[in-house]
């Protein structure tokens, strides 16, 4: 969430910033809250030094022995009406909170204006498409081929945007599970976890607004329970209620877990295939760290998932999101995209955000600096990847003209020697 202090002390610079990515800020109803924290604030104060006043007038009288019964009382009646401001004014604070809680976070001054995915802005690109000399396919028509990749027995079991894997292609699924993680650990310099697939209520608030986003995520029946829809749910709450010791960071985690979402409003959209889902695995990788390095942390932590799609050769363009596309807790996201032969076109397999002090201001999460002060860390995380759109990418851009494919050099050694998945007779 944004710092109160910055709607306090610079409303219109924090309205101004909220106007880029298109959020009209209700200034009435803020100011309103306001003012009534403020005369709230001050009475109770008032109130409170005003008793202590009596508080000492009732001492001076016992001391000399003179009947104190009168003040006694006003002090009584005085400690009612501060007790009634004090739960008026917990009750004004609830709301401000929610008021806070509900904004989104302030894009940072270099994300591109613009409202929507069209105004997004490549920055750069890598490999070339490759050329193909006969007619390309999809992979939904590649994994029927190869017996890999069954939508009809999903269906049956549990309903639309759901698929199973068999034989080498759920191996080749595995195995760019494997590779992602060795890369990352071994290379990149990540601590690999195992998380619980389930979050509270509370945890799941962390990462962005749960009262305005619950409909994305698949609830528990009668728990205080929610499937998460990527690791940075748990992954990110490991310092929430924390005060991180400065010389831990930065820290930096690495999961992989399945990702359940609901794909609230995307009726009609990506029905085919793999690309848009309701349960998939993915790779995330999480960076905690010091406000003067996240920046720097977030170029980072693309370079490494852009690593992972380079060593698979898969061509990709990198994209920074400008800010009417930008995430509800973003200040700054890039997305990897993906070529797919099959489709003729880019599409995202990797979104990598840096949050600054947004998800930790709503989590707790700080850290100690060098001045004693207690502040909130920064957070950054993305995809390293998403292991089915990857699986998807392969499928499409390493196919052949008699229907393999032909398996990656850098996946290889985790599929056992296996260089080419074959046709199904």
């Amino acid at each position: 969430m944004l710092d109160i202090q910055l709607l306090r002390k610079d409303l219109p610079a924090a309205v101004a910033g909220l106007k880029r990515r298109g959020f009209a800020f209700d200034e009435a109803a803020f100011r309103s809250l306001e003012e009534e924290r403020k005369r709230l604030q001050s009475r109770t104060e008032e109130l409170q030094g005003k008793r202590n006043a009596l508080s000492k007038q009732i001492g001076m009288l016992k001391g000399k022995g003179e009947d104190a019964s009168a003040v006694m009382k006003e002090v009584g009646g005085l400690g009612d009406e501060v007790k009634a401001n004090e739960t008026a004014l917990g009750a004004l604070q609830e709301k401000l909170n929610a008021f806070v809680r509900g904004l989104p976070n302030i894009p940072r001054p270099e994300v591109p204006e613009g409202k929507t995915s069209d105004d997004n802005v490549e920055v750069r690109r890598w490999g070339e498409p490759r050329k193909f000399d006969f007619a390309v396919k999809d992979h939904v028509d590649v994994g029927a081929a190869l017996g890999g990749i069954d939508f009809e027995t999903a269906a049956k079991i549990s309903g639309a945007r759901f698929y199973v894997l068999k034989g080498p292609v759920a191996r080749l699924h595995r195995a760019i599970g494997q590779l992602m993680l060795q890369m990352h650990t071994e290379e990149h310099g990540y601590t690999e976890v195992y998380v619980p697939y389930m979050v509270n209520a509370k945890a799941a608030d962390m990462p962005t607004s749960l009262a305005k986003f619950h409909e994305d995520l698949f609830k528990i029946e009668g728990r205080d329970l929610y499937l998460i829809p990527t690791a940075e749910y748990p992954v990110t709450n490991f310092v929430a209620d924390e005060i991180v010791d400065a010389k831990q960071l930065p820290l930096k985690f690495v999961a992989h877990s399945p990702c359940f979402r609901s794909e609230a409003g995307s009726y009609g959209k990506d029905t085919r295939g793999m690309i848009r889902v309701h349960q998939f695995d993915k790779v995330e990788i999480v960076r905690i760290a010091r406000p003067e390095t996240s920046a720097e942390q977030h170029e980072e932590l693309v370079r490494n998932a852009e690593a992972v799609l380079q060593r698979l050769e898969l061509p990709y363009r990198t994209m920074i999101l400008c800010t009417g596309d930008t995430g509800f807790a973003s200040a700054k996201t890039y997305d990897l995209e993906v070529w797919l032969p099959g489709q003729g076109a880019y599409r995202e397999i990797s979104s990598c955000s840096l949050f600054e002090a947004f998800q930790a201001r709503r989590g707790q999460a700080r850290y100690r600096n060098e001045q004693g002060k207690v502040e909130p860390v920064h957070t950054i995380n993305g995809s390293g990847l998403a292991i089915g759109r990857t699986l998807v990418a392969i499928l499409e851009n390493y196919q052949e003209a008699d229907g393999s494919v032909t398996v990656p050099k850098a996946l290889v050694p985790f599929m056992g020697g296996v260089t080419r998945l074959a046709r199904k007779a």
